[in-house]
């Protein structure tokens, strides 16, 4: 039996030359992030990057990362602003490579939507090329599959993942962490792209639009909920390489809050303790804190709360760090110290061990927010 009209690729719902205009759209800023290392150009079955220089490591260790923006993309397609979804991938992809003190290398993306719109799809790549020349990466290849009947016509999905290089004698981690140490807050651009469906949740119960004028925000509430997340890797590197920084780790806070990921980096046996008074809680988390009355233990294992990633320094490095990260435009205070675990009281939200299948140190934190 045969249908009446012919059945396409079209027809079930994929436009393969829209595909292809939006590679023209995006190729421009793709290539904008290619050095010299980056052979071939847009468009390849598989991206090629020269790593040449890596003959001149001793025991150069390959790291690598992948991630997504989880449902931050929802806002991005309530506002139909597709721009900055992108940047949002690339800092929450590179900046875990760059705890490991890993320089990121180069980039691969992924964009899965209901329906290729082509200046869409170039927006959103253009945002990840963005974040590229922030990071100081490589965007050498990507795919876009057009999902009908899967997804939604406006609805998509983006992920990424990047590979970078640390000589193996300078990989952060809880073995360099010491007692005295001392643990530096950076602070973070907004909400980044963690707990977006709590907040989520908090606005639609309430009622709020996403164009509400917010004073306590100074702009609408959809322009602070897209917030770009703030990249930390070019900041984080070049604390690496000035020795008197002493940098002993790093902690990237995501999923899971700033105690949950600094546990990570600890080793068994220390404790970190953090104090809240030293940094004033941003607008927007408590804002959501009193729109929801949302517990703050729950704020704290969701959202970043202001700090977007930390450093742990040895502590008469603790100037220098401070000095560099501060004259780079990147505001950064001392707000706590490593010490040997102190087998107090391991009950309640203001404690944690280990986190996330690490069997790592602890975190205490301490005191009230500013």
């Amino acid at each position: 039996m045969s249908a009446s009209n012919p059945t396409t690729y079209a027809s079930a719902g994929v436009d393969v030359e829209a595909g292809d205009r939006a590679v023209e759209l995006m190729k421009d800023a793709v290539r904008a992030t290619h050095g010299e290392q980056v052979v071939g150009g847009v468009g390849g079955f598989a991206g090629l990057f020269d790593v040449s220089r890596l003959l001149t490591y001793t025991r150069p260790l390959l790291a690598t990362s992948t991630d997504g923006v989880g449902t931050k993309v929802a806002i991005a397609q309530a506002m139909d602003i597709h721009d900055t979804i992108g940047f949002d991938l690339v800092g929450m992809v590179v900046d875990d490579i760059v705890v490991v003190g890993a320089e990121p290398l180069f980039m691969t993306d992924y964009i899965a939507c209901g329906k290729v719109v082509p200046e869409r799809i170039a927006d959103i790549v253009r945002g990840i090329a963005a974040g590229c020349s922030a990071a100081g990466t490589a965007l050498v290849g990507g795919e876009t599959a057009e999902h009908p009947g899967l997804l939604g016509e406006h609805e998509y999905d983006v992920a990424g993942a990047a590979t970078g290089v640390v000589e193996a004698d300078r990989v952060l981690g809880p073995e360099r962490v010491r007692e005295g140490d001392v643990v530096i807050g950076m602070a973070s651009s907004g909400l980044h792209s963690n707990g977006y469906s709590l907040v989520r949740r908090v606005i639609n119960q309430a009622g709020w639009a996403l164009d509400r004028q917010v004073s306590e925000l100074g702009r609408t509430l959809g322009e602070e909920l897209l917030e770009p997340t703030r990249i930390y890797a070019a900041d984080c590197l070049a604390l690496t390489r000035n020795d008197a920084a002493q940098v002993h780790g790093f902690s990237h806070v995501t999923g899971g809050g700033l105690a949950a990921n600094l546990a990570r980096v600890l080793p068994r046996g220390l404790e970190a303790s953090v104090d809240r008074s030293t940094w004033e809680l941003p607008p927007i988390f408590t804002l959501v804190s009193q729109l929801g009355n949302v517990p703050l233990p729950d704020l704290e294992r969701t959202l970043n709360l202001g700090v977007g990633m930390v450093a742990i320094v040895g502590a008469s490095g603790a100037d220098a760090a401070l000095a560099q990260l501060n004259a780079a435009g990147l505001p950064s205070w001392v707000m706590g110290s490593v010490r040997a675990a102190s087998g107090g009281s391991v009950d309640g939200p203001d404690y944690i061990q280990g986190a996330k299948g690490v069997d790592g140190g602890s975190v205490r934190l301490l005191g009230t927010y500013a």
